[in-house]
């Protein structure tokens, strides 16, 4: 009988890249190995981040069967599930909660598949791995943040905790719309909605602002530069600390050229905006975004509008644009649940963290059915 071995590697350059791959059907590109080897080597993860590879993988007679994007964290920044209240909280009564494990695409709150394993016995298999490496005592916790719902499964014979949150995300398919274009999209809607939004894209043409969709193959080093200036400016203006090098853009583009989709705003002969998007099987993925001018709608119709427009025209059936933001219901995107499992180390404050869990989960259901009851649509439903 055949042994597996664990091995937990602190670089992605340890497993050759189609070796990874093959473990994934290759539509979601913030999972490939072009993609978590580019955060590594082009310097956007190092422990002063507080992100430090340290990937489970497992094998049988030297054949990779399962593995997951794993980070020793020592901090919560870049995860989009929040835990500083357990964080302060496991601290008050005597406890480290950093060190914790994490499984998870670094800065990127975008749902898919976390535990990549050939078949359900190796991902469980996976889970196991993930579970001992906790219970030895090196960290608090462990935990997998935007895991696909179809992984939901394999967590719920052991002490994982649930919990659920809410993006907002287009969908063009036969349960929530079936549209050929622009037009088509906004006839769904209410006349209210319909006249908002195309009041907000004629003062972005008013303004004499055109825009460029660039693919990474033909993204110049201009565009790049661009981009990049785009993505500091907003962390500036937020206060936050950009992760993202120019030379992660530039790696991104040579290493995954039909994934990166950019949408740059131009006007008067130059770039004054831009959305840095990548392009999975089915699915447009928003990611960054930035302005060098403050114009009305120009944000919305940089970050929602024209990514809409790539998605009809390209017949990608979704468009997830990110984390948060309410305003995005009134432009078509529909509340969607995504999912995470955590595992805490001390049981009696898993039991403690178990009815909060509940709670939280039964408050993001109701809070779904009331986000849309002021859909756009003449009729919608969440994604559950």
């Amino acid at each position: 009988m055949s042994t597996v071995t664990v091995r937990w590697l602190d670089r992605l350059a340890d497993v050759d890249a189609t070796v990874w791959d093959g473990l994934h059907d290759g539509t979601h590109p913030f999972i490939s190995h072009a993609f978590l080897h580019g955060l590594e080597h082009e310097g956007c993860l190092h422990r002063a981040h507080g992100w430090q590879p340290h990937h489970p993988t497992l094998w049988r007679d030297g054949e990779l069967i399962a593995a997951a994007p794993g980070y020793i964290k020592t901090n919560s920044h870049g995860e989009f599930v929040f835990d500083h209240a357990w964080a302060h909280a496991y601290e008050a009564h005597g406890h480290r909660y950093f060190p914790k494990l994490l499984i998870a695409v670094p800065y990127s709150p975008v749902p898919g598949p976390r535990l990549l394993a050939r078949d359900a016995a190796s991902r469980a298999a996976l889970v196991w791995a993930i579970e001992e490496e906790m219970r030895r005592g090196k960290f608090s916790s462990a935990h997998v943040n935007f895991h696909a719902a179809a992984e939901d499964g394999v967590f719920e014979d052991a002490r994982w905790l649930s919990r659920l949150d809410v993006q907002y995300h287009w969908q063009n398919d036969s349960e929530h719309g079936h549209w050929r274009d622009y037009d088509d999209f906004l006839a769904a809607m209410d006349h209210k909605h319909r006249k908002n939004l195309k009041q907000e894209r004629a003062k972005v043409q008013r303004a004499g602002v055109t825009f460029r969709i660039v693919h990474g193959a033909d993204a110049s080093e201009d565009d790049l530069d661009a981009m990049h200036g785009f993505y500091l400016r907003t962390f500036a203006d937020y206060g936050n600390f950009p992760a993202l090098t120019r030379s992660f853009f530039g790696h991104v583009a040579r290493a995954m050229p039909e994934n990166l989709v950019l949408f740059l705003a131009q006007r008067e002969g130059r770039s004054i905006a831009g959305a840095c998007c990548l392009r999975g099987g089915e699915t447009l993925y928003g990611r960054y975004w930035g302005a060098d001018e403050s114009l009305p709608g120009l944000h919305f119709e940089t970050c929602y509008h024209q990514g809409i427009d790539y998605c009809l025209h390209h017949g990608l059936t979704r468009f997830s644009p990110g984390a948060q933001g309410e305003h995005k219901i009134a432009r078509g995107f529909l509340p969607t649940l995504t999912r995470s499992r955590h595992l805490i180390a001390d049981a009696a404050f898993s039991d403690a963290l178990e009815s909060w869990c509940a709670a939280e989960r039964e408050a993001t259901l109701r809070y779904c059915d009331t986000a849309l009851q002021h859909g756009p649509f003449r009729r919608a439903q969440a994604n559950t």
